[in-house]
């Protein structure tokens, strides 16, 4: 009996020995390249080496974007388990004071990697870094940083979450921005943590090239500040304002008042993320009278002192009533321009044939877009002669049965005043590659001469008497000559032209004898004022005043020899910036010094933006953690450089003295 039993757990024993030896001879020499392979796919992978976009500068050299490294926090769901998705939720809720069952649906379900917080910044992610858990991980990535929050959001676009290039500049030059991706092999263990990098395999990633825009970081805040008291003020919906260059087509300011933050693009709706100053049109009232004066004035049909029967405000053309705000019996045609009237237009538009009309609109750009270097431009709307009606001239003369854009009347106004010259409208001045090199250089790009040289200078001084003796007196200015021209017009409103709701708008120019900038401000519905000359020139006056006074020097010939100016213009500034300079002098912040003999700069205290503007004039790479304040840095200030070196900044939104983790 005993002897049966050893047969058997022998014969027990033999089988699960020879079971073992065509295993492995099965792992070990027949399926052996098999599973190696597999081995070795799932311990090395192929990883992204991600580029860093190129900085965006204001004209005079303000950086306006700059790139952060954040934390992003993610989970294998394969080996993570159940108490530790408890646990990772409650920090999480915690530290982003969310509840947890938002963390713990977030890990649920079937997808093998799940990202838990995107772009975390780094100082603040610090104890997050620090859970140990299988199948926890977290990537460093870089974000993109709008050092001024709302301002210039609608040129400047932004890069969403997925790393995405939306609207403005960042759209329409995301190939040149974002760079080039590298790659590398990585090997990692059971957990998925990176064991080595294999160096061979490494393909650096190349960075984006940076931008300088045409735009004045100043002339920008201005702009700003004055169109959000303006839409306070008189109690509209929205506003947009656009300020040129007109000698060269150079945007100097371009904003929309709602707009967003591009840091947090996400809490904004699409009505505050869209450009409207390239995308909306309207129907822009007696601002297009300027043009139709000045296709008659070129064509001959027409004198300034040559008088028109106004017929006391009621005129009826065609079976259709025309009015004037302001009744005269008779006018001038300096006076019917300076007075806006209706009538006048109506009458003086008659001489000049449809054919020759449409030809001179289209000259200015209506009906094509700009071709600015933004997305979603839309041409507006001007029908050809064959598609008008009776009274569609008459209606065209004062503004009506046309639709512009916003961009398309400030770049037609710069060709009125500039010398008769159409421009395109210019928002990049350079291309710089990250190392430094001109890619290229943006040329005021000159479209078609529209008028005379003679017709312009006319139309430039006639608009300084709408300024000086007529509808635009609210914009006149004791500081500097302003000319320029008021304009009204009803809304649609469900097919019929509202009699509540308006577009106010007032385009103006200074100085009048060398027109320097041009500015376009449209009120959208406001509630108090209403007319154009009431609500958007005194707009136009300030941010003209405030600009003059800021730009001292450029402007100083042109000042009213009365006019005192402060030795030192202190700029108005919105309330968030305001906060945000005090908070900044409290923390005694320095100057970047660049010394003459390629030495390291001691960055230290300095605003992480202009230690960001030293290296990139030095050529030195850079990595950043945290925002604000500099307060620690790799490179040892007045080390001697070699131009290849990678300097790591740790920034924080306060100084800590000492403070360093290199």
């Amino acid at each position: 009996m005993n002897n049966n039993r050893a047969l058997f757990v022998i014969l027990i024993l033999l089988i699960i020995f020879i079971t073992l030896v065509v295993r492995l001879v099965n792992i070990q020499i027949l399926k052996s390249e098999e599973y190696s392979y597999n081995a070795q796919k799932q311990q090395t992978k192929l990883e992204t080496i991600q580029s860093e976009s190129g900085l965006i500068y204001d004209r005079n050299n303000v950086l306006l974007v700059y790139n952060r490294t954040d934390v992003s926090f993610y989970a294998d769901q394969r080996m993570l388990k159940q108490k530790d998705k408890n646990e990772i939720a409650r920090l999480f809720a915690r530290k982003f004071n969310k509840n947890t069952n938002y963390f713990l649906n977030l890990l649920k379900g079937n997808n093998k990697t799940v990202c838990i917080e995107k772009k975390v910044q780094s100082d603040f992610a610090e104890s997050l870094k620090k859970i140990k858990k299988d199948g926890f991980f977290f990537r460093e990535e870089p974000s993109r940083v709008y050092h001024y929050n709302n301002l210039a959001s609608h040129i400047l676009g932004y890069v969403s979450n997925e790393d995405k290039y939306v609207m403005g500049i960042s759209e329409f030059f995301k190939e040149d921005l974002k760079g080039i991706d590298g790659s590398r092999l990585v090997q990692r263990d059971a957990l998925g943590r990176i064991v080595t990098v294999v160096d061979e395999s490494v393909t650096p990633a190349v960075s984006g090239d940076h931008f300088y825009l045409t735009i004045d970081k100043n002339y920008q805040q201005i702009l700003e500040d004055e169109l959000r008291k303006g839409i306070k003020e008189y109690s509209a919906v929205s506003g947009t304002a656009i300020m040129m260059n007109p000698n060269t087509g150079e945007i100097l300011a371009l904003t929309n008042i709602e707009d967003y933050d591009p840091n947090e693009y996400w809490k904004a709706n699409d009505f505050q993320r869209r450009n409207r100053a390239i995308t909306d049109t309207y129907e822009p009232g007696s601002t297009f009278k300027s043009f139709t004066l000045a296709s008659l004035i070129d064509q001959n049909l027409c004198k300034l002192d040559e008088t028109l029967n106004l017929e006391n405000g009621k005129y009826k053309f065609n079976n259709v009533n025309i009015r004037d705000t302001h009744p005269y019996n008779k006018l001038n045609v300096t006076g019917i321009f300076e007075q806006s009237s209706n009538i006048g237009f109506a009458k003086l538009v008659q001489r000049i044939d449809n054919e020759k009309f449409f030809k001179y609109l289209r000259g200015f750009g209506f009906g094509n877009i700009t071709s600015v270097t933004l997305p979603g431009e839309t041409p507006g709307k001007l029908r050809k002669p064959n598609e008008w009606s009776k009274v569609s001239k008459t209606y065209l003369s004062f503004g009506y049965e046309v639709s512009v854009t916003p961009i398309q009347i400030a770049a037609a106004y710069c060709a009125l005043i500039n010398g008769g010259t159409l421009y395109e409208p210019q928002l990049i001045q350079r291309q710089i590659s990250a190392d430094g090199n001109l890619i290229k250089e943006f040329k005021p790009k000159e479209v078609r001469k529209v008028i005379s040289g003679k017709t312009s200078e006319i139309i430039k001084n006639l608009l300084g008497g709408v300024v000086n003796k007529g509808t635009g007196k609210l914009a006149k200015s004791e500081m500097i000559t302003i000319g320029g021209k008021t304009g009204t017009s009803q809304k649609l409103v469900d097919g019929a032209y509202s009699k509540q709701h308006y577009n106010s708008s007032f385009i103006g120019f200074f100085p009048v004898e060398e027109p320097q900038v041009v500015c376009l401000i449209l009120i959208n519905s406001p509630d108090q004022g209403k007319y154009g000359g009431l609500v958007a020139a005194p707009i136009l006056k300030n941010v003209a005043e405030r600009i003059v006074q800021t730009d001292n020097d450029r402007f100083q010939q042109y000042l009213n020899p009365n006019t005192m100016l402060k030795p030192k213009f202190v700029e108005e500034k919105s309330d968030d910036l305001r906060k945000q300079e005090s908070k900044d002098k409290s923390k005694n912040i320095k100057e970047v010094k660049l010394s003459s003999n390629n030495k390291m700069p001691d960055l230290i205290n300095c605003q992480v933006k202009d230690a960001i503007n030293a290296l990139t004039m030095l050529g030195i790479k850079y990595k950043i953690k945290g925002s604000g304040i500099v307060i620690s840095q790799s490179i040892a200030a007045n080390k001697k450089l070699n131009g290849d070196e990678i300097c790591f900044l740790e920034c924080a939104e306060y100084y800590v003295k000492g403070a360093s983790l290199y």
